[in-house]
């Protein structure tokens, strides 16, 4: 789906071309576990660098990807829940992120860009150790655009929508469940969560399609839907 990627791509930069100086472009990318999201969050960030790059050479890149996987809460904190064994069962679901943290992190971004702003960091997810890992993403003042990826980012539940009210656009890539969770057993096979397809199976169905269920029945009105008919890697030009 091509077309889908070259149009917004051209938006995007077209929308920070109007952007004031001292402002940041902000793009919030949701949808359901196994969308596609995150592959497309990263290739219009790249595309957009590409054209800076064309058009100003030797600049630093102005587009960054910020994904929401930070924002999980620790197995410690899982732990400490009033019932722990259903917060480790559901990880991934809307409890169990850090929606205020995220928040402050958007509010923060969204102040003017001056001479003095300092690079912001965000934190991201080690999949190995299976915990966020803070400051781990550098957002430089040069960054101008900027594409946040996540499930809940056009979430109409406080406080993800003191969040989306930041954004100025909301994308939402959309697709059918059925394609989501043959997705997901072979990404929770590949990355080590499940130990068979079987067992990836029952988390899609019992986790994270129970959350995409929230996802779309809680959906905010947003700018652009996506449609993600890719099932090959996204480097292969598809969506």
């Amino acid at each position: 789906m091509e077309p889908q990627v070259d149009r917004l791509v051209k938006k995007a930069w077209e929308k920070f071309l109007s952007t004031s100086e001292t402002s940041r472009l902000m793009i919030a990318i949701s949808g359901i576990p196994g969308s596609g999201k995150s592959s497309f969050s990263l290739v219009v960030a790249q595309r957009i660098n590409k054209l800076y790059a064309e058009q100003f050479p030797g600049s630093p890149p102005i587009a960054t990807f910020v994904p929401m996987d930070g924002y999980h809460l620790t197995r410690a904190e899982l732990a400490a829940m009033p019932d722990p064994a259903l917060a480790v069962a559901r990880r991934g679901a809307a409890f169990t992120f850090n929606p205020e943290k995220f928040l402050q992190l958007v509010k923060q971004l969204r102040e003017p860009l001056s001479a003095t702003t300092p690079t912001i960091f965000a934190p991201s997810f080690d999949h190995a150790v299976k915990d966020p890992v803070e400051d781990d993403i550098p957002i430089l003042p040069t960054a101008r655009v900027l594409f946040f990826e996540g499930n809940y980012l056009s979430l109409n539940k406080a406080p993800w929508d003191a969040a989306a009210a930041l954004m100025d656009e909301l994308w939402f890539v959309e697709v059918d469940f059925e394609t989501a969770r043959k997705r997901l057993i072979k990404r929770h096979v590949e990355a080590g969560i499940a130990t068979d397809a079987e067992e990836a199976d029952k988390r899609a169905k019992e986790n994270d399609l129970v959350n995409g269920q929230e996802i779309v029945d809680f959906r905010l009105p947003v700018h652009e839907v996506i449609v993600s008919t890719y099932d090959q890697e996204f480097s292969a030009g598809q969506l």
